[in-house]
């Protein structure tokens, strides 16, 4: 009886929930199981806390909304009835107009002639006469004029820039004289212009000059059979550009 009455005297009873967790936390360490700390109660419960606010603020928002609703529902009903008041209004004012009919259209009356005014008539239509035979003359003066004034206008003439590659043979071909012989090229409607000489490679340079020419007088056909001629100096003759004018 007197170990019995020690046990009684021992507080460790009161404090069995120390004791089973640290029983638990020795059997979780003793299998790997990784024990909780304090921090990691502390971040649950702040998440938590977290977690609650905005379910608080979501709840907030959704009473707000439904206030929102409700307040735009009462507007549509009055607005409702307000449509329904105007068309029982208008009703009986659109019943009570009366529709007037268009007064009938009177027939001009047909006097009757005598031989007298049959005689007038014939007159008034020989002078109807006259008057043909002056608007007609009138239409043929401005017909006239209005040819007279198209033929005094210039006709438009259709023209083209051409920038030409001219290539000699080597690099000992004199330039100058390459560029001499093809501006001598001259044609009714052939305008040469600027001109410069473009590196091709090896010491070999290219004539590359522009001209304008008329669609209708000079194709590039010809030009390039007359620049071709001097055999001497060009070895062939390419179109660099074409745009028209």
């Amino acid at each position: 009886m007197s170990g019995l009455q020690g046990l009684a005297q021992e507080n460790i009873w009161f404090d069995k929930s120390r004791y089973d967790e640290a029983e638990r936390c020795f059997y979780e360490g003793a299998n790997g199981i990784p024990q909780t700390s304090q921090s990691q109660n502390a971040s649950k419960s702040e998440d938590q806390s977290e977690l609650v606010s905005r379910l608080k603020s979501l709840e907030l928002d959704n009473k707000n909304l439904h206030r929102v609703v409700d307040d735009l529902r009462a507007t549509l009903s009055k607005l409702e009835s307000r449509m329904v008041t105007l068309e029982k209004t208008q009703a009986p004012a659109t019943k009570g107009v009366t529709v007037t009919k268009a007064a009938p259209v009177q027939k001009p009356k047909v006097e009757e002639h005598n031989g007298a005014d049959d005689e007038d008539d014939d007159i008034d239509l020989f002078g109807s006469d006259e008057e043909d035979e002056e608007a007609e003359r009138i239409k043929a003066e401005r017909v006239k004029e209005y040819s007279q004034r198209k033929a005094k206008k210039p006709a438009l003439i259709a023209k083209s820039s051409i920038l030409l590659d001219v290539k000699p043979w080597d690099d000992e071909t004199d330039m100058s004289k390459l560029e001499e012989c093809v501006r001598s090229v001259q044609m009714d409607g052939l305008l040469w212009g600027a001109s410069k000489l473009v590196p091709v490679g090896y010491g070999i340079k290219k004539l590359q000059i522009n001209c304008v020419v008329e669609d209708d007088k000079v194709g590039t056909d010809i030009l390039e059979e007359e620049i071709t001629q001097f055999e001497d100096y060009v070895q062939s003759v390419d179109i660099a550009a074409f745009n028209k004018i």
